[in-house]
């Protein structure tokens, strides 16, 4: 949902850029660029650019039709009405590619149902995607530090929750299936690769509860979002082998006073059995490229902290650290990768709380630069 609200709000600015800041995209209170009222009053089909900076694929870009069965106005009027906050329906279409030569396409959404007690999220893609493997703990044999790949074909995610009583916490069932060809630039014998880590089809079913008090979905100043998954590969269920996926994960936002914000990160995954390599965790964080380090074992903290200049403009300020060990690496000999940097903020639709600004991070392997529509973690 973060990427289509991203490419919504990209469409948005470029509308009222080209238009010259007509009335609806303006607060009538300061004057100043606000997309509120197009984005609160907007239903239907939309299409919609996508910008890529990711550094594991290189710089890209893309397009995506976006969908909302009702404008978020109504979405917030119907959570007012029932006293539980609702998420929006939205669904979207799409394709990229970037100068790798990674490209894809995908289908996906979320839809609620029974005025937000039942969620769906889910979604499938048709991809070819270029990285490069490091080795299980950054492990490679002899003086190569790392080997090129292509994973290429289907994946599908599939995740149905129901909300528990009148509480903030919603629980369900979800099902994970990726059918892909994993083609290294080396044979997978000479890193030390097996076949069954190079297996090609993964099916997996799981459980997965999700509690969110956050004041605001898109950029919070209170409250915490927390969720644990679980997945189950299996034979039995279509998988080529058998393993398991789980993650536990807590965002915690305080307001320390009218304009200090401070938000917290812990997340930990972890993977068991006869894992393909291409689905090992690995750290996730600003200015690390993906699938960098990757290990049965991840841990990852990270802190960020927001300023308001004033009403619009805002900074902020992160600092994060990650760990990656288990089958080749101890936890105490595994890389201890830290990541931070600086950004900017705009209270691109005052009504929603909704900021929008750039980010550039730098850490001990990498830098790089985000473009940042609502929260920066995921």
């Amino acid at each position: 949902m973060r990427l289509l609200v991203a490419v919504v709000v990209s469409c948005g600015l470029s509308q009222a850029i080209g238009g010259g800041l007509p009335e609806r995209f303006t607060d009538p209170g300061d004057g100043r660029l606000d997309l509120s009222e197009w984005l609160l009053d907007h239903k239907g089909f939309l299409p919609v650019p996508i910008i890529i900076t990711e550094p594991a694929v290189g710089y890209g870009a893309g397009v995506a039709l976006a969908f909302f069965r009702e404008s978020l106005r109504d979405t917030a009027e119907r959570s007012k009405e029932s006293g539980r906050r609702a998420p929006p329906d939205i669904f979207g279409v799409g394709a990229l590619a970037t100068e790798n030569g990674t490209k894809g396409a995908a289908l996906g959404g979320q839809w609620t149902f029974a005025d937000g007690r039942y969620l769906y999220r889910g979604g499938v893609a048709d991809v070819s995607i270029n990285l490069d493997f490091y080795g299980v703990g950054g492990q490679l044999p002899g003086p190569i530090d790392k080997v090129g790949y292509e994973l290429s074909g289907f994946g599908s995610f599939q995740q149905g929750m129901a909300r528990l009583g009148d509480s903030d916490v919603y629980a369900g069932i979800r099902w994970i299936y990726l059918d892909l060809s994993a083609s290294l630039d080396v044979a997978a014998g000479d890193i030390g690769l097996s076949p069954r880590q190079m297996a090609k089809r993964s099916s997996g079913a799981g459980v997965a509860i999700e509690h969110d008090s956050r004041d605001n979905i898109f950029t919070p100043n209170r409250g915490w979002i927390g969720a644990f998954e679980a997945t189950f590969y299996s034979p039995e269920i279509g998988s080529s082998n058998t393993f398991q996926a789980y993650r536990a994960h807590v965002f915690d936002y305080h307001q320390l006073s009218r304009d200090w914000i401070l938000g917290l990160r812990a997340d930990g995954r972890l993977a068991r059995g006869d894992v393909p390599f291409y689905m090992l965790p690995f750290i996730d964080m600003r200015g690390i490229p993906a699938a960098r380090f990757q290990e049965a074992n991840i841990a990852v903290l990270e802190t960020e902290v927001r300023y308001n200049l004033d009403e619009r403009w805002a900074v902020v300020g992160f600092l994060g650290t990650g760990r990656a060990w288990g089958n080749r690496v101890s936890f105490d000999d595994a890389d201890k990768p830290v990541s931070g940097g600086l950004g900017f903020r705009y209270l691109i639709a005052r009504r929603m709380g909704l900021y929008a600004g750039i980010d550039v991070a730098k850490s001990t392997v990498d830098e790089a630069f985000y473009i940042q529509v609502g929260n920066g973690w995921r």
